[in-house]
């Protein structure tokens, strides 16, 4: 089946991978988790202890007025979901959430709130990276 991969810092792709859990835990590396936030017939499979293995955070998801109310931890997957399992993404929803989850985010916090900042460019992505790569904490 053909779903969207979304790795933190790097841009989402559409990969081909097989229908079995062994292919979706590989893919996350680790339990899976199914979560469905949209209205649309597609799902998330997520690592199901990311934040608790203390994985990247990678894509924040947002409620109806843009709060973000979730941040997904390590690799994920879009999916759609058939009638009793998941399945390709169709056309339309290729599109939209590859717009949806396209910038790779950073999160900061700000006034006690998380807040998330896209990297919109290659070039702001390889900065970050540069910059996160170069920082060693004081042990």
């Amino acid at each position: 089946m053909q779903v969207l991969r979304v790795e933190p810092m790097k841009y989402p792709e559409f990969v081909e991978i097989d229908n079995s859990l062994e292919s979706l835990q590989a893919q996350v590396d680790g339990y899976i988790e199914a979560i469905y936030p949209f209205d649309d017939a597609v799902g998330i499979i997520c690592n199901d202890e990311g934040k608790i293995n203390g994985m990247p955070l990678n894509r924040a998801l947002y409620d109806d007025h843009g709060q973000i109310i979730d941040i997904i931890a390590g690799n994920f997957l879009i999916v759609g979901l058939g009638k009793d399992d998941f399945v390709s993404l169709d056309e339309k929803h290729r599109g939209k959430y590859m717009q949806m989850f396209y910038a790779p985010q950073i999160f900061v916090m700000k006034n006690e709130k998380i807040e998330a900042i896209e990297l919109k460019s290659a070039k702001s992505l390889e900065s970050t990276e540069r910059n996160f790569a170069e920082y060693e904490p004081d042990i």
